[in-house]
């Protein structure tokens, strides 16, 4: 079997991601033909069908979703290298978040560290929780600050920073058994953990999703219902007492924030990880170096 290059790996998964080879080509700025040629050529050097015409676009065989998962790793992991051998102070650093620490935990210490050492190269990605994790295991993302990681991901808790979900609601009579739960998205942490306390309640109340956290948090505050939600998030709104803590048994409920990485982190992530455990540069905002599991 020949070997595949990494332009042809890239190639294949913009194929893969977008469901189409038009507009792969469009995204790479090539030739339908030379797309085309290019996927050709992998399944050839594979023995194995790749794709598969379904209606007016494609989709992947299962030999297909698999090879696309060991490319996503493959082209990381090569990313990883190139920022691995660079100077911790000229490097990339890419750090995913969820949408309550990216708004509440991460900005202050990623504004301290910028000018700190302002020749790293930074992006910041908020996604759903379940997609950072998976985005870290293919080495697209250095550094995750989000709850903690699956426990078989092969991924490590560098840091923690104390943190509670609390459920809040405006006004002043609400029955967690009849109120409206407002949920955030698909993949969110903070909704796993409200079904699991409905659940330890034994109770079924009625739900609204709204995806975003500020949508959660502004429909709570003109009383569409009441919502788990780490208390980083509310602190003004409690304080200026457009929202206020509501008693349900089994809150609040301990959720620490945790700054995750894979077993190389590159030179920069230390370098921001030595800065976020500093309270000398990160003031409050410190994490505590993980200790253990």
């Amino acid at each position: 079997m020949g070997r595949v290059s990494a332009g042809r790996m890239e190639t294949f998964l913009a194929v893969a991601r977008l469901g189409s080879i038009r507009r792969a080509a469009a995204q790479l700025h090539v030739t339908e033909a030379a797309v085309s040629a290019a996927v050709a050529h992998v399944e050839k050097q594979l023995g194995a069908k790749l794709i598969t015409r379904s209606g007016r676009g494609i989709v992947l065989t299962e030999a297909g979703r698999v090879y696309a998962e060991y490319c996503r790793g493959i082209l990381g992991l090569m990313k990883e290298a190139h920022a691995a051998v660079r100077q911790a102070g000229v490097g990339r650093l890419r750090i995913g978040v969820v949408a309550t620490a990216g708004e509440t935990v991460v900005l202050r210490p990623l504004a301290s560290f910028r000018h700190r050492y302002p020749a790293v190269e930074l992006s910041l990605s908020i996604q759903p929780r379940d997609v950072l994790f998976l985005e870290l295991q293919h080495h697209e993302t250095d550094l995750v600050i989000a709850g903690r990681p699956p426990h078989a991901a092969n991924l490590v808790i560098q840091a923690r920073r104390p943190s509670t979900l609390v459920v809040v609601g405006a006004g002043q009579d609400h029955d967690p058994r009849h109120a409206t739960w407002l949920l955030r998205g698909t993949g969110s942490g903070t909704r796993e953990a409200t079904f699991a306390l409905l659940d330890r309640l034994r109770i079924d109340p009625p739900t609204l999703t709204l995806g975003s956290h500020g949508a959660v948090i502004a429909a709570a505050r003109e009383g569409l219902g009441i919502t788990l939600i780490h208390s980083d998030a509310v602190g003004e709104h409690l304080e200026s007492g457009a929202l206020r803590t509501i008693d349900v048994p089994g809150t609040p409920l301990d959720r620490a924030w945790h700054a995750v990485t894979t077993p190389t982190p590159t030179p920069a992530t230390r370098l921001f990880l030595a800065h976020l455990i500093d309270p000398q540069e990160t003031g409050t905002d410190a994490f505590h170096a993980a200790i253990g599991p």
